[in-house]
């Protein structure tokens, strides 16, 4: 469950709806009118459409894309004479999970953005075969289509790092433990090398023995906008948080001041990867 907290109001994503895309919510209540005006009910739609009744009502709920199968059987058992069909064409899918979407709207207003990542290597930072590893191998499984596009969205995003004017000013530190996964493998640690060369950019390794408490509790971002709001994200297994509370804003900010603390310089950091990759050749 994703909380996100404004100025210390909560909003929890039981409320997922609120964080869907408009087009998924408009065409669900769309297809729901037109089921309710025909007076099809919601299991003779799941059973023609091959659905679950849940999963129409989470499409009508905009909590799930409505999908194509289900907008043309939606269409003909309502007699809706195209109108529910031709919402394909405004539907897409979509390149994020929903709990990161507005913290992924605040990355694109950041002026500055510092994280610290305890797993795995930062998504801003991570080769395109890295990304399909991860994300191939996500429980429970996505199908191939949701796949790509994950993929294609994870990709998009790093045009922050070259492509902002002015550029963005961007600070990782990434425990070692996230450089020793298997899944790292030479590509992805020179691909780290290449990106800490440039200007805007700043990567830190924590090693092991440099570990402390406050790096042992997750992984966590701070951001801050061109309008001056500052943001803290923090994301776990079963949800993730983001925060303008002035509270968690600050606690987080100290958290990561002390992992930064702790962290190899750049230059320590850079010899560091560099022994790495010496050893997958």
């Amino acid at each position: 469950m994703t909380q996100v907290i404004h100025g210390g109001v909560y909003r929890s994503e039981v409320h997922a709806v609120s964080q869907s895309p408009p087009m998924w919510r408009f065409s669900g209540n769309q297809m729901k009118r037109w089921r309710t005006k025909a007076n099809v009910s919601r299991e003779e739609l799941a059973a023609a459409s091959n659905y679950s009744p849940d999963t129409i009502k989470a499409m009508e709920q905009g909590v799930r894309m409505p999908t194509p199968r289900v907008l043309d059987v939606a269409d003909e058992l309502c007699r809706a004479e195209g109108l529910l069909s031709a919402a394909k064409d405004y539907l897409s899918r979509e390149k994020f999970p929903p709990r990161a979407h507005e913290f992924l709207e605040r990355e694109k207003e950041a002026i500055s953005r510092w994280s610290y990542d305890a797993l795995y290597i930062p998504g801003l930072l991570q080769t395109k075969r890295y990304t399909r590893t991860l994300i191939e191998n996500r429980y429970p499984p996505l199908d191939e289509e949701m796949v790509k596009e994950r993929i294609s969205g994870r990709m998009e995003r790093q045009v922050i790092l070259i492509e902002r004017k002015p550029p963005i000013a961007l600070s990782f530190v990434v425990y070692e433990a996230a450089l020793r996964s298997p899944l790292v493998d030479a590509e992805q640690l020179c691909h780290l090398l290449e990106v800490s060369r440039l200007r805007n950019v700043v990567i830190q390794v924590l090693p092991f023995e440099r570990a402390i408490s406050a790096a042992l509790l997750g992984p966590m971002v701070l951001l801050e906008t061109r309008d001056h709001e500052r943001f803290a994200y923090t994301e776990g297994q079963l949800g993730s948080q983001l925060s303008a509370d002035p509270e968690v804003v600050s606690s987080v900010t100290e958290r990561l001041s002390m992992v930064r603390t702790e962290a190899l310089s750049p230059a320590e950091s850079a010899r560091f990867i560099e022994r790495m990759v010496d050893r997958h050749e």
